[in-house]
């Protein structure tokens, strides 16, 4: 497993102590960590189990970015990115919860939520989106929800919260209204919470303290740095599965058959794109 391997040179403990986490460290030390995503992926598959990671924290933290990472070399198929959108007048209608558990994993699936079913007990609490009687419901509720219905089920339920301090946030907002590529990132509802960031604290201390139990704990991220915190969040992620590599049995490149008579090579059909490059 990744953890026996890496103590014995400590290459993440020495780059993640030191402050700064240099992109040449960081690409190294991911790429590391993503080899053994894809072990995690053989072995999910072959012992179809099912995990579910759940990824909440403040607007800007990193929860995306550290879900591109787990997913840039994995197959689609068993790591499923869920970042579901504002609910339909038909979910609202529904037991909250119920739109979430429609995206559980199967057996060899590993779903990554980017915010999940605690939506209820931070952006909609903290706007006013629920009532005072629903939103202690679901205080109570979650517990057991994840206790019963998740881990007694057999599925491995991992919970982040990646915490990012308030001059951080602030900083990343004002990079991406810079950046043209980060525009799609911006919405009222996010700038918001930089004004109602004591709202949201106490909203999120309270989740947190409520809904951290045994079986189902919260794993708390800094993510002032986010190099850092991707290889932490992964590292640890990991380390807390009790994975074993697979063997796999590679397939063999045949040989080609043999070119037909009067066969030619290229389309002969379709319009070839211009380019550009």
């Amino acid at each position: 497993m990744l953890k026996d391997k890496q103590k014995k040179d400590g290459a993440i403990e020495a780059t993640t102590a030191s402050g700064k986490v240099r992109r040449k460290e960081f690409e190294n030390e991911l790429a590391k960590l993503q080899v053994e995503l894809t072990r995690l992926q053989t072995w999910v598959k072959d012992k179809g189990a099912r995990i579910i990671v759940v990824f909440e924290g403040r607007d800007t933290a990193g929860k995306g970015g550290v879900i591109s990472r787990i997913t840039a070399r994995t197959s689609p198929r068993v790591y499923r990115h869920v970042a579901l959108p504002v609910p339909s007048d038909r979910e609202k209608t529904q037991v909250f919860i119920q739109r979430y558990i429609a995206h559980f994993p199967a057996a060899g699936e590993i779903v990554l939520f980017d915010r999940s079913w605690y939506n209820r007990a931070g952006v909609e609490r903290v706007m006013e989106f629920v009532t005072d009687e629903d939103y202690e419901r679901f205080i109570t509720m979650v517990p057991v929800v994840e206790r019963e219905m998740i881990v007694n089920n057999g599925i491995i339920l991992r919970k982040y919260f990646l915490d990012v301090s308030q001059d951080e946030q602030r900083r990343r907002f004002e990079a991406r209204i810079k950046d043209p590529l980060k525009h799609w990132k911006l919405s009222p509802m996010d700038t918001e919470s930089v004004r109602r960031w004591w709202d949201y604290t106490a909203a999120y201390q309270r989740m947190i303290a409520a809904t951290h139990t045994s079986w189902a704990p919260w794993h708390i991220v800094p993510a002032d740095n986010k190099r850092r915190a991707r290889l932490n969040l992964i590292r640890h992620l990991l380390d807390s599965i009790p994975y074993k590599k697979v063997d796999v049995d590679l397939p063999k490149i045949p040989k080609a058959q043999r070119r037909p008579k009067n066969a030619t090579e290229g389309l002969s059909a379709g319009q070839p794109i211009p380019s550009h490059y």
